[in-house]
């Protein structure tokens, strides 16, 4: 009991006063933020893409991949109010 309770003292004041600790601490609240919010890369730097016959937002990955064919690829069927922004109810929110 006395170990745990020491571990414990030292964990906390080791994050009281780290600054290292904290931006480290920080850094992996941020991520797992992330994980949950769709992010899209800018047009520069998407890749090129290759028109296979997808044109359904349930066929693509992400809103960056459905942007990129939406802008790309004739027949798309992604974007029900034309404004320019595809899959809003599933990829890009």
């Amino acid at each position: 009991m006395k170990l745990i309770l020491i571990v414990l003292v030292v964990g906390l004041l080791a994050w009281k006063f780290s600054p290292e600790l904290q931006s480290w601490a920080e850094a992996r609240l941020s991520s797992t933020q992330r994980t949950s919010t769709v992010v899209t890369a800018p047009k520069s730097v998407s890749a090129p893409v290759k028109c296979d016959g997808r044109k359904y937002c349930s066929q693509m990955t992400s809103c960056a991949e459905a942007k990129n064919f939406l802008q790309n690829c004739p027949g798309m069927e992604m974007d029900g109010d034309n404004d320019g922004i595809p899959c809003e109810s599933q990829w890009c929110r």
